[in-house]
């Protein structure tokens, strides 16, 4: 899912481009993308965008007559911008924004369609959209304190919560943790104060340096590559690979469709965590350390050098 630095970056490539612009028409796809009935979509062609913004993970195009477009683009919702008489990607296609200076095309991979847009008037209608999450950029470390512990929450939990925090989620959240050298599943109201303002710290610190490599990645260009798993990152995506701090194998937790990637060697002090299924289906042969771990992967590669008996 694209978070706070993708989203970023998207509407700055926006404004360049549609800001002062008249959106000539909006052409549906797939009629389920469209959530919202009234106002209907049709009041929005012919206005002129006066703004782009940001409402969590949400992308706001304002027009004039207080009329808002807000696109969710969910997991795998990606926009897209063609110059004016270029083809349209037609594969996953959900929707096109027509401008005299090109054309917004939102597309969605996979089958289960999650990208939505709401067409609302009104800043109360648009604020009824909003999580409410604190914008961690722009907070102060009380701010952050008073959000963190607000619920009783593991720190994955309560970081990837867009009520509590805005525009983070899975990937930047692993990245935040482990910078901050914390445990994904420690629980918020059982943190020191020191250890607060290192996750303060690396969550600021975190997402200042990947909305920086984002930009210069973009350049003036429409950010056409915005993806989970990026080079560079220490942890996310990098499950069995070496930690670029310490070295120890990165591991995860897998629940549902999400996935918490973690180093033991820099996070846990070496437990490895348990994962909700495997670890209840291996049972005691689940390992609990580092050293066990590599303990069993050595016995593994000694019954496979072993001839057979």
């Amino acid at each position: 899912m694209p978070e706070l630095p993708d989203i970023v970056v998207y509407i700055e490539a926006l404004e360049r481009r549609v800001t002062g612009q008249a959106l000539e028409r909006v052409r549906l796809v797939s009629p389920f993308l469209l959530r919202t009935v009234t106002p209907p979509v049709a009041d929005a062609h012919g206005k002129t965008v006066v703004g782009v913004r940001r409402l969590g993970k949400r992308i706001v195009l304002a027009l004039e007559g207080e009329l808002f477009l807000v696109l969710h683009l969910m997991i795998a919702g990606r926009l897209h911008w063609k110059a004016v008489g270029a083809k349209a990607p037609r594969r996953h296609a959900l929707a096109a924004f027509e401008f005299g200076s090109g054309r917004l095309v939102l597309t969605e991979a996979g089958t289960r369609k999650r990208a939505s847009l709401h067409v609302v008037r009104g800043e109360p209608a648009l604020a009824a959209l909003d999580p409410g999450g604190l914008e961690v950029l722009d907070a102060d470390l009380p701010a952050f304190h008073t959000a963190l512990v607000r619920e009783s929450h593991t720190l994955k939990r309560a970081l990837t919560d867009p009520c509590l925090f805005s525009g983070i989620g899975n990937a930047y959240s692993d990245e935040i943790l482990h910078r901050a050298r914390l445990s994904p599943v420690k629980l918020t109201r059982a943190l020191t104060a020191v250890e607060v303002e290192q996750l303060y710290d690396a969550a600021r610190a975190t997402l200042a340096r990947w909305l920086a490599k984002l930009r210069e990645d973009a350049g003036n260009e429409f950010p056409e590559h915005v993806t989970a798993f990026r080079d560079g990152m220490t942890v996310h995506g990098r499950f069995g690979k070496p930690c670029p701090v310490c070295g120890a194998p990165v591991q995860r937790i897998v629940y549902a469709e999400n996935e918490t990637n973690y180093c033991p060697g820099c996070q846990t002090g070496g437990a490895i965590l348990a994962d909700r299924a495997l670890s209840r289906l291996l049972k005691r042969d689940w390992p609990r350390t580092l050293s066990e771990l590599e303990e069993r992967r050595h016995a593994a590669r000694r019954a496979q050098r072993s001839p057979p008996g």
